[in-house]
């Protein structure tokens, strides 16, 4: 199954959060770039000091413990409440509607 997950991310090509259990480290913003056999290649960035690295790693699918992929961000400053859209804002057909108003 987790193979399968792995899969539909590499599709979506998203930026995702892979924890490798076997050298306890969290690979930030990764991109899984292929999935060979039991073998996937992601994609990843560093900064030290000056400069920037770009890391391209090929990790075992079992030596993955964790994946992660983030949803949405809402940032912390210089946001006025009001500027966040509420669900009373949504379009009247994309509202979820309470039971009772669904008969």
């Amino acid at each position: 199954m987790l193979h399968r997950k792995i899969y539909q991310l590499c599709e979506a090509k998203s930026d995702v959060w892979i924890y490798l259990k076997d050298q306890g480290r969290l690979v930030e913003r990764a991109k899984i770039l292929d999935i060979e056999g039991d073998v996937v290649t992601i994609r990843y960035e560093t900064e030290e000091e000056d400069e920037i690295c770009a890391w391209e790693e090929m990790v075992r699918l079992d030596s993955i413990g964790s994946i992660s992929k983030r949803i949405s961000a809402v940032p912390r400053t210089h946001v006025d409440p009001a500027d966040i859209p509420t669900a009373e804002e949504c379009h009247p057909s994309e509202q979820i509607q309470p039971d009772s108003e669904k008969k």
